[in-house]
């Protein structure tokens, strides 16, 4: 939340806001598309190490550069184009290795991506109950400065942590690399997602609705907090009341959800988190009704992430996971990108309620035709 409300701040657009999202998960995209044979050739833990190094350099230089008098928003852009182009590849390598983990320690897949997920969901739930208490006490400049150093403290800790792990290495370092190689391997993860009708499925399902997440998250969201409700520390809360749920879903589905059909788990957690929070966020300027919906919408959508991730590991051969989990990604944050873009200029142009009810309706209506 540190980069959208540093943006809101100093540019009061929330056009601008979308510009600099935009920006940012664009070039995740792209990164994801073509990042898949250059994870096997460098290796996993390389590149999640690379990844964490380089996000850590741009998200710094932003504070720094205003520190300097000098910060242009067209090098905030290209700033944050440098994290997106670097996060995508570091978190597909980190991601793929998570079979082989579970495997090791005798866990079973389902609670392993349960874990994994509540991980970063409480990663980023801490990140949001101190961002906004941070960004109010200390400013959204020395906030970015914190962020930063947590990338320094990542990447030796990965490195560490899969430390002579075979998978974790490079897997094809005795063959010669070549462009016709490289667009057979980058091909090859393509033809197994477009051959496989359930990630197939999953990866159309999921597009739009990324796309309209993302406008909430880096636009809607921050906007109505700003204007309707009291600043930063209540955005912080309601990200928090999210991230709490949703933490709670992804470690109960770990827990018990192999006891489960997964569809009509995911399903009914699909169809409840949709348009409830647009709908009470474009009626209401109180700070309580929309926590109580977020987290509802929270639990329900906690469980997604696990059981699309323990579908695909069971899909996909070890061989193909990183170029396999890089098509899934790209194809999936095809529209992202235009979410944050899209809704920092319609709430510019016809004003955030209108906006909120027209992506709320949006919103619903794949998980009403699924």
């Amino acid at each position: 939340m540190g980069v959208p409300w540093f943006v809101l701040q100093s540019t009061g657009s929330a056009a601008k806001a979308g510009i600099v999202a935009f920006c940012t998960l664009l070039s995740a995209v792209l990164a994801a598309l073509v990042s898949g044979p250059v994870i096997d050739q460098m290796g996993r833990r390389r590149v999640s190490v690379a990844s964490d190094l380089a996000c850590g350099v741009a998200v710094a230089a932003i504070p720094l550069l205003q520190f300097a008098g000098i910060l242009q928003f067209w090098m905030l852009c290209v700033l944050m184009a440098m994290t997106g182009l670097f996060r995508a590849p570091g978190e597909t390598a980190r991601g793929v290795l998570l079979p082989t983990l579970a495997e090791r320690a005798g866990m079973p897949l389902t609670r392993a991506a349960g874990l994994y997920d509540g991980a970063a969901r409480c990663a980023a739930l801490t990140a949001s109950a101190l961002g906004g208490v941070l960004i109010a006490v200390l400013g959204a400049e020395n906030v970015l400065l914190v962020d930063a150093a947590t990338f320094a403290v990542a990447a030796p800790l990965f490195a560490f942590g899969v430390r002579g792990l075979p998978e974790a290495q490079a897997q094809r370092r005795a063959e010669p690399t070549s462009l016709r190689a490289y667009r057979h391997e980058l091909a090859e993860g393509y033809r197994f997602v477009a051959a496989t009708p359930l990630l197939l499925g999953l990866c159309m399902m999921t597009l739009v609705t990324r796309g309209l997440d993302q406008g909430w998250s880096a636009v809607l969201l921050p906007v109505h907090a700003r204007e309707e409700l009291d600043g930063a520390v209540d955005l912080g809360l309601l990200n928090a009341a999210f991230g709490v749920c949703a933490l709670t879903g992804a470690l109960v589905y770990g827990a018990v959800g192999s006891r489960f059909r997964r569809w009509p788990v995911f399903t009914i957690a699909f169809l409840i988190g949709g348009l409830p929070r647009f709908v009470v966020a474009s009626f209401t300027d109180t700070f309580a009704p929309l926590a109580v919906i977020m987290a509802v919408e929270g639990l329900a959508l906690g469980v997604l992430n696990p059981i699309m991730a323990t579908v695909t590991y069971e899909t996909v051969p070890e061989e193909l996971r990183s170029r396999v989990l890089s098509a899934t990604t790209a194809s999936v944050q095809l529209v992202t990108p235009l979410g944050g873009l899209a809704a920092g200029f319609l709430v510019d142009s016809v004003g955030l309620s209108t906006t909120l009810l027209a992506v709320g309706v949006r919103i619903c209506s794949p998980r009403c035709a699924r």
